[in-house]
């Protein structure tokens, strides 16, 4: 995740990050640029469209498509805020949730064995669940406190082997069943964080909704230069190319925070958060 001042206006403006979208669209915007270069060349040169009516008035029909195309990007771009936002807070009660299980572990006083087993477990849960939405697996760094098997659902292995020591400790009288219900809501609420965020992770924008947006303004740019080069020229070249770079940008942005996991610019500081669960629970169990 980008980290920035808000109120650098001089950085955002003149400076170009690596996750500005004018690095992905440069190469289209070139060729927009060539495609309008030629139309403006031809209409104005050899088919002399200017003497015709009808044609100069197909700017009439940007005009109507410029405010639907308005509405469905911002549509598309709510969408995935709001599955950007709805993943930073589900990792946020994560961070929650591992916090007050280690204080309620702390405070039964377990045995050093015990409580070296929390202290590995919780954190491993969250790096287990961050390489999960990634498609990848964790193993951990001392798996001989839990064995998992690559094969399956590593977080529900991590979550069954954190349930089962819970319920091993009531079984032993070191935890009376009060404090056994107390403990098992804590480790059910880990399982309620994954499927919220696989949620999120598994049901992407429909692929037609998505595939006539793009087709949409791919369409909508490159008919541009038809009626307004009548008015404006050669000036087409500059100008629309820069209406692309605006409607493809809020498109490239939507693309890339809908998956809010992953390791893009954009994405949420996953790595961050599930470092601060493990410095955070070692604080308090040691």
């Amino acid at each position: 995740m980008v980290n920035y001042n808000p109120k650098d206006w001089f950085t955002f403006i003149f400076h170009i990050h690596k996750a500005d979208t004018f690095r992905k669209l440069w190469p289209l915007m070139i060729s927009v640029s060539v495609l309008s270069g030629i139309i403006a060349f031809f209409e104005l040169n050899y088919l002399k469209l200017a003497e015709t009516t009808y044609v100069k008035n197909v700017g009439m029909m940007h005009n109507l498509l410029g405010f639907v195309i308005s509405m469905l990007l911002v549509f598309r771009t709510n969408t995935s805020y709001d599955r950007w936002w709805e993943g930073r807070r589900m990792l946020g009660s994560l961070t929650n949730v591992s916090r007050n299980f280690a204080i309620k572990i702390k405070a039964l006083n377990l045995t050093t064995e015990d409580s070296v087993f929390f202290n590995y477990a919780i954190p491993k849960y969250a790096f287990a669940l961050k390489e999960h939405l990634r498609e990848k697996q964790y193993f951990g760094k001392n798996s001989l406190l839990i064995e998992v098997d690559g094969g399956k659902h590593i977080p529900n292995q991590v979550a069954s082997s954190i349930s089962a020591k819970v319920f091993e400790l009531q079984r032993s009288g070191q935890i009376s069943q009060e404090q056994l219900i107390i403990l098992n809501g804590d480790v059910q609420q880990f399982t309620d964080i994954c499927g919220a965020c696989e949620r999120i992770k598994k049901t992407p924008i429909p692929f037609s909704y998505s595939a006539f947006i793009k087709k949409f303004i791919f369409i909508y740019v490159i008919t541009l230069p038809i009626g307004w080069v009548f008015s404006l020229g050669y000036f087409v070249v500059p100008i629309v190319p820069f209406i692309l770079y605006v409607l493809a940008s809020l498109e490239l942005i939507a693309e890339e925070i809908e998956d809010p996991f992953g390791v893009d610019a954009n994405d949420l500081p996953v790595d961050e958060i599930c470092n601060n669960i493990e410095k955070h629970v070692g604080e308090i169990l040691n």
